[in-house]
């Protein structure tokens, strides 16, 4: 018997890696939304033409900072498609493209190279799958952050040099006016809005009462949208519809998180007054001041729309100190059976806070006996408790 082995004449096609690029801009302007279909382009043809890569995409992020990972929604697509092995290598442009944070930059290169997966950064000429590679990338990773810190200091610096100057540096979308490049100029048709939110609120109007109203008459905001009543309580709020500035209320604390703060006292705030035309009179929104500030105090209380009791905002639980509230439920027998409960409690499970309920029925009688009545009377507890 004669054996003779045939070679085999289809040769093996060689495997291909997978490879995908990122780019991203930090602003959305015209300039650099063309620098990124750029890049994209770039990107699309160079991968598809190396016939030894298998073309995955492009992931582009716009209008982003690289400080941080949580908001670059295309960033975090890449890194779950390559947990899930559809990649083998990433190109980007630069160190500071894929990330100016240099712990979030060393975490994802050393997480991906745990995969296998090799980062290239073109104009530093680094793959991180090399050897010196790793180094490379924490020296140029510290000057792109720290490059980022130098930036976030010049803008804060320029935005307190305009504080001072009484200039805005930021913020110039309202509703009821438009920002001419040097103040704000009165929109006729929004600031007829804008007075009749502030004299329902001065007519004991509320603000949810005014969204219904101006749903109803079809108002759009700046964006389109319409105006629910936190929108209108920020309007009540905005000192700009008195003609004045009130500047630097906000401030960015952390540069690497890009986290704005309410200035609480932190740093310097600018009062401007008669910076434009106002629009509402400067009493008028100091007694909508007074009364938004005497209804925060009073809380459920102060709102007809929301049903209360006598103990409303009255019952505070010696846990936590947050305030007890009224709840109904039905016993076996279908009767309906009113207790109150800590909000904590509440909100959070019986592990938040170990205060007990208190039955209604039961608190009554007991303010009865304490108050010296026959029987439990809201008027009469009302009564004690504005002498007490």
């Amino acid at each position: 018997m004669k054996i003779t082995k045939l070679k085999p004449t289809v040769p093996n096609k060689p495997v291909l890696k997978k490879v995908a690029a990122y780019c991203r801009v930090s602003r959305e302007t015209t300039r650099l939304l063309h620098s990124l279909s750029a890049q994209i382009s770039y990107y699309s043809e160079k991968i598809q033409s190396n016939p030894e890569w298998a073309y995955v995409g492009v992931y582009a992020d716009s209008g982003i900072s690289g400080m941080g990972t949580e908001n670059r929604s295309e960033f975090n697509r890449l890194i779950e498609d390559c947990e899930a092995g559809k990649i083998d290598i990433v190109l980007t442009k630069s160190v500071s493209r894929f990330a100016r944070n240099t712990v979030d930059l060393l975490e994802t290169v050393r997480h991906l190279r745990e995969l296998g997966i090799s980062v290239r950064f073109e104009e530093q000429n680094i793959d991180t799958m090399s050897g010196d590679g790793e180094l490379m990338l924490s020296i140029l990773a510290c000057f792109a952050q720290q490059e980022s810190l130098t930036q976030s200091d010049n803008i804060k610096w320029a935005k307190q040099k305009a504080a001072k100057e009484g200039k805005p540096s930021g913020g110039f979308a309202v509703y009821g006016y438009r920002w001419n490049g040097e103040k704000f100029i009165v929109e006729p048709q929004e600031a007829e809005i804008v007075k009749l939110i502030f004299s329902n609120y001065l007519n004991g109007i509320y603000a949810y009462e005014t969204s219904k109203q101006l749903k109803s008459m079809g108002v759009k905001g700046l964006r389109g949208g319409g105006f629910d009543a936190a929108t209108i309580q920020q309007i009540l709020k905005n000192e700009k519809y008195t003609g004045c500035l009130l500047l630097q209320k906000g401030y960015i604390a952390d540069p690497l998180k890009k986290r704005r703060k309410i200035n609480q006292g932190e740093m310097p705030m600018y009062f401007v007054e008669d910076s434009h035309e106002a629009i509402i009179s400067r009493e008028d929104f100091d007694k909508v001041q007074a009364i938004m500030k005497k209804r925060n105090e009073l809380g459920a209380i102060a709102y007809d729309g929301i049903h209360t009791t006598c103990f409303t905002k009255k019952l505070c639980c010696p846990v936590c100190g947050k305030f007890y509230q009224r709840r109904t439920s039905k016993t076996t027998g279908g009767a309906l059976e009113r207790y109150w409960r800590c909000a904590t409690r509440e909100k959070y499970g019986k592990d938040s806070c170990v205060s007990i309920p208190l039955e209604e029925e039961h608190l009554k009688a007991v303010c009865s006996e304490v108050l010296g009545m026959d029987e439990f009377s809201d008027d009469a507890f009302w009564s004690w408790w504005a002498r007490s």
